[in-house]
């Protein structure tokens, strides 16, 4: 191995010391003349899944202003050619399940009807770092345009921006009190203090703000369980704020309501120190913000669900074809209804498979589809393991102005 090899995550967070240094960091990326995302999440078009965690920042740091990324396979398949001299990315993600063949009772691989030979998912006994390289779709000739597809991608959302960020709040049913000249969010008395309305340069710098809060919110040991008892200067609050940055980072782009920086400026040095100190840090906070993400979108996923039934789209009570269901860090589609209640599967991995009421994945599938908020506190990870201290004495995780 070279001798001046970094581990990825030493890498990153040594780039992102840089460019807070330089104020050009993703966290600093300007708002909109319209007052819309200045940074969107980094996104695979082949998958139409955002890039999650400490790949995200990576691959937003990466200089290109389209967002888009995917493998020379993914690129190659829809026609469209990585250019000549093109450099890769590296990025990485924990593996857990492996997809294996399927042994007959020689040991030799089982066949399907088709000739091809019969796979199963696998559960690994030890999670495993899988490296992937990916390429912008600056680098891809034949790609359409970013902005015909941004565009399009926006078409198809039926709420403006304030319209999700007023729902993602209202289903969250957090206690906000309005007043004085301070934006804060208080663990001992789970409340979030924020100025008037009218106090803000617009809706979007008011909300994106309120989703802050709502970000340290999230950490209460009701919810996601962080430890909120970090003091205001020390390196236990600069994390906590690190973590709703990242978070704020992830919601903004993805409700395109932005994210207000300009109030956490204060504690860019806070967060170089940090990272000089521990480089694996921005790796557990990358993860923490991705649950604090899941979490809160669960919210608008909960005012989907309940119109839905309202509606009678869904049957709260069944498996439905065409939905697609997140549980335990996959995605599972329903592609259709067969005889006797059986229904057709598909996993995110490619495997298809048949279950009904009486099998338990079927009542794990209804209850995650079912209940978006209890699955984004349940959902499995073995990234980060919290170490929760006892809080004892209030603090409040505030903006500086």
């Amino acid at each position: 191995m070279n001798a001046n090899f970094k581990p990825l995550q030493e890498q990153i967070a040594e780039k992102l010391i840089a460019a807070l240094k330089d104020g050009t960091s993703p966290f600093q990326k300007p708002w909109t003349d319209d007052n819309s995302a200045g940074y969107i999440t980094p996104l695979n078009p082949t998958t139409d899944k955002n890039y999650r965690g400490m790949n995200a920042l990576w691959l937003a740091m990466q200089g290109f202003e389209d967002p888009r990324w995917m493998t020379l396979k993914q690129a190659s398949f829809n026609k469209w050619s990585v250019e000549k001299g093109a450099k890769a990315t590296m990025i990485n993600f924990i593996k857990k399940t492996d997809i294996r063949p399927i042994l007959d009772e020689k040991g030799e691989p089982a066949l399907k009807e088709d000739g091809k030979p019969k796979t199963e998912v696998v559960k690994l006994d030890k999670p495993i770092y899988v490296n992937a390289f990916v390429f912008n779709a600056e680098q891809i000739k034949g790609i359409p345009e970013w902005e015909r597809a941004l565009t399009e991608k926006q078409a198809l959302q039926q709420w403006t921006p304030i319209e999700r960020a007023e729902q993602i709040v209202a289903a969250s049913e957090a206690h906000i009190k309005h007043g004085g000249n301070e934006a804060y969010y208080t663990p001992s008395k789970d409340f979030i203090q924020l100025p008037k309305k009218e106090q803000f340069e617009s809706a979007t710098k008011y909300y994106a703000t309120l989703l802050h809060e709502l970000g340290h919110w999230s950490g209460n040991e009701n919810r996601l369980k962080r430890d909120l008892s970090g003091k205001f200067g020390t390196s236990d609050y600069a994390k906590e704020e690190l973590r709703a940055e990242i978070a704020s980072l992830m919601i903004g782009s993805e409700i395109n309501i932005g994210h207000n920086f300009g109030q956490h400026a204060a504690y860019v040095e806070n967060w170089i120190k940090v990272l000089q100190d521990d480089p694996s840090e921005l790796f557990k906070a990358s993860a923490d913000a991705q649950k604090i993400t899941d979490y809160i979108m669960a919210f608008e996923q909960k005012v989907e669900r309940a119109q839905q039934f309202d509606n009678n789209i869904v049957n709260p009570e069944k498996l439905s074809a065409g939905e697609v269901i997140s549980y335990n860090e996959k995605e599972y589609k329903v592609l259709a209804e067969l005889k006797n209640n059986v229904i057709q599967m598909e996993e995110s991995t490619g495997r298809k498979f048949k279950i009904s009421p009486k099998d338990g994945v079927y009542t794990s599938l209804l209850e995650a589809r079912n209940n978006p908020i209890e699955q984004a506190v349940n959902q499995e990870n073995t990234i980060v393991q919290q170490d929760l201290a006892e809080q004892q004495n209030e603090t409040t995780y505030k903006l500086e102005r």
